[in-house]
Parts: structure tokens; sequence; C-alpha cells
């Protein structure tokens, strides 16, 4: 997942939580989950690619070595959480630990299933970055969802703080004040892929 044009945001890397099991799909991972002709994960990467992130690193957790032999994700790091059961948290934990040694400054999170999240949402709230301070979201309808930015001054803050599915909620809710949100209700639909009532959004065909 190369290119040779150089990336619009080089002190932000793309984080993709891909982790799940997906216990209400019956133990399906999320990540080899096909939408329009790719895996959830690959469509997910190359988003946050396309965005402009400088790198992306892909936590991968529920059927990794899976993932591992059947997706394309060349050029992205992929991380390892074994803990990943105990909820998003710790796959949050793990991809901002995986960026402590990098020179980021800033993590755009997204989730892997989100499938109706692309490039343009994550390029609006990617552009909102602004240094290491940043806490930026993405929003519905004026409603906070995915992506969102984490600057590094915040890192250790959201690593306190996620537990369990919370993720990064949390920690935003206790700096509401301090997060900017970007309206992106008009080119993403920021639905989850949960139970098997959800399938019914994913297109297997299609081109790649």
């Amino acid at each position: 997942m190369t290119s040779d044009e150089a990336p619009r945001h080089p002190r932000v890397a793309g984080l993709l939580l891909a982790a799940g099991g997906g216990r209400r799909l019956g133990g399906r991972p999320k990540a080899l989950l096909r939408h329009e002709g790719a895996l959830l994960v690959e469509r997910a990467a190359r988003a946050l690619w396309d965005a402009g992130c400088a790198r992306v690193h892909v936590v991968l957790g529920a059927g990794a070595e899976e993932v591992r032999a059947q997706a394309e994700l060349t050029g992205c790091v992929l991380v390892e959480n074994p803990a990943w059961g105990e909820g998003m948290g710790s796959s949050l934990r793990a991809g901002l630990r995986s960026l402590g040694g990098t020179d980021a400054r800033g993590a755009l999170v997204g989730l892997v299933d989100q499938p109706g999240i692309g490039a343009e949402a994550y390029a609006r709230v990617l552009d909102a970055f602004t240094g290491d301070g940043s806490l930026v979201s993405a929003a519905y309808d004026g409603t906070r969802g995915h992506p969102v930015l984490l600057g590094a001054a915040h890192w250790a803050g959201v690593t306190e703080a996620a537990q369990g599915d919370q993720g990064a909620r949390g920690y935003l809710r206790r700096h509401g004040a301090g997060v900017r949100l970007v309206e992106c209700g008009d080119v993403a639909e920021a639905y989850d892929v949960d139970t098997g009532a959800d399938l019914g959004r994913l297109r297997p065909g299609g081109a790649h």
C-alpha cells in the first residue's frame, strides 16, 4: 500500500482498529468480511492512506494469522493485540503504543467495521490537524463519531482512559469543549457492522 505521491500530512499516522472477533456475527473476524470486492481491513487501510496519512498501523487480534495471509496490506505496519478480547480499548492502547517510537505527532483513528466511511471523511478530519494538541472528531448531523484524530499530547491520557469497548469515547467526553467537530454526514455513513442484520449492508461483489 505504497505510493510515489508525497503524503499531505507526514506527521499523522493512520491507526486502524481491526481486531474485533465479531461475537455477534457468529465469531467471524470483522477484518475478513468482504464489501464491494475487498476485505473490510483492506478498504479501511486504503482509505486512511488515500486520505493522506504518512503511514498506516493496523491493529489485529481475532483471526490475525488469517488476516495476514489473506489481506493485501503491503506498506502497513501490522500490530498484534493479544488482549483483543478485552474490547476496543485494548486495541487503541496497543495502536498508540506502536506509534510511540515513530515521528508521528497525530493518530487518525478508524474502525474496520464502518465501511461507509471512506477517504473523503478521513481527509476532512485529517485536514483539521494543527499539532500535538489536536483533538478532532468527525460529526454526523452534529453528533460526534468516527474517525477521530488524537494529537500526541493526548495519547497518554487516552491510553489510560481506554478500557473495555470505550476506546477514546470517555476521554473525548471529558474534553468536550476542546474537541473540534468536522461535519462528515454529507460524504460518509457512520453505521457499524455488528450483527447479522448489519451484514445486509455489505455487497461482497464488485471491483476491488
